[in-house]
């Protein structure tokens, strides 16, 4: 499924669309024999389309590739669907499995806050972070 307002990320664009965003990303890892991961899709999909002004959405499929897996465990992503929250290429979120709507926008309010003293006090972040 394609939607607009997520972009689809891999470690070939990883930097240029998440670590360089200039405002929060929300990443959805993924892969295509994920159950839950189709529960959270059109859920991840509306709310793309209400928070797209505020938030950047992508996708990222973890067994892609070789790279993709190994990229994906370097932020600890241990199960699908995790939605993982980026300030400034930093993760300051993340939540793992089949999550209600509800629950996922309260998340993501929580993570703009967050976002919010993030930005102000960060520092630039110095790539590649994580050897």
């Amino acid at each position: 499924m394609t939607y607009e307002t997520i972009i689809t990320t891999n470690t070939a664009n990883w930097q240029e669309e998440v670590l360089e965003a200039n405002k929060l990303v929300v990443v959805m890892f993924w892969h295509q024999q994920c159950p839950y991961c189709r529960i959270l899709e059109p859920i991840f999909a509306e709310l793309s389309r209400e928070y797209s002004n505020r938030l950047k959405f992508a996708r990222f499929n973890v067994l892609e590739n070789q790279e993709n897996e190994l990229l994906a465990a370097r932020y600890g992503v241990m199960g699908t669907p995790t939605l993982m929250f980026f300030c400034q290429g930093r993760p300051i979120q993340d939540f793992v499995g089949a999550l209600t709507k509800d629950f996922v926008q309260q998340g993501m309010e929580f993570a703009l806050k967050k976002h919010q003293e993030c930005a102000s006090r960060s520092t630039p972040l110095r790539l590649p972070y994580i050897s």
